[in-house]
């Protein structure tokens, strides 16, 4: 019995451990991996924070000079967009692309009014397409490329940026998710 308790409790102790280590994925050299490793934690929980949110909450407006937390999804989305670009392929958004992201990115008056109506799933859609092709596009590179600089800036930095980025915003989310109408 106590050799059973033993084992159960070495079992919950490595698996604890596992679950606060940052260890690269397959397929992703290690720098390179550790990033996308804390860019998908990060992505989960400001996930957890809104998947649930109905029409009314994903529109909320706490003031005149707060945003969306649909619009700050989609904001999210667009500076990670922007450093794809910026990174991989060592340039500024085209016409296109400015179309699609220049508001999210900047955010202010016109996107407070533009960006709303639409379900949360809309943004976290946008969030996780933006996701997948940084994943896949990661793979292709090493982590000698993470370390090249672009315009003086480092492919690591840029990418650190992107993360430090949405772990701001997840506490802005957070603050607006706490301070929602009640229904």
């Amino acid at each position: 019995m106590k050799k059973a308790i033993l084992i159960t409790f070495l079992l919950v102790c490595i698996n604890l451990q596992a679950q606060y280590t940052i260890e690269p994925p397959k397929g992703y050299s290690h720098d390179i991996g550790n990033m996308i490793v804390m860019l998908d934690n990060l992505k989960g929980r400001v996930e957890y924070l809104v998947k649930d949110l109905n029409q009314e909450q994903t529109d909320f407006l706490l003031d005149d000079n707060s945003n969306r937390i649909g619009a700050l999804i989609y904001h999210l989305a667009a500076t990670e967009a922007h450093y794809q670009v910026f990174t991989f392929e060592k340039r500024d958004f085209n016409e296109a692309e400015k179309e699609k992201w220049m508001m999210a990115l900047s955010l202010g008056d016109e996107a407070r009014a533009e960006f709303q109506g639409k379900p949360i799933q809309y943004y976290m859609d946008l969030y996780d397409e933006v996701r997948n092709k940084t994943k896949e596009l990661m793979k292709t590179k090493d982590d000698k490329w993470f370390s090249k600089t672009n315009k003086g800036m480092s492919n690591h930095w840029a990418w650190f940026h992107v993360m430090e980025h949405q772990a701001n915003h997840m506490g802005q989310l957070a603050y607006l998710t706490k301070r929602l109408p009640k229904e």
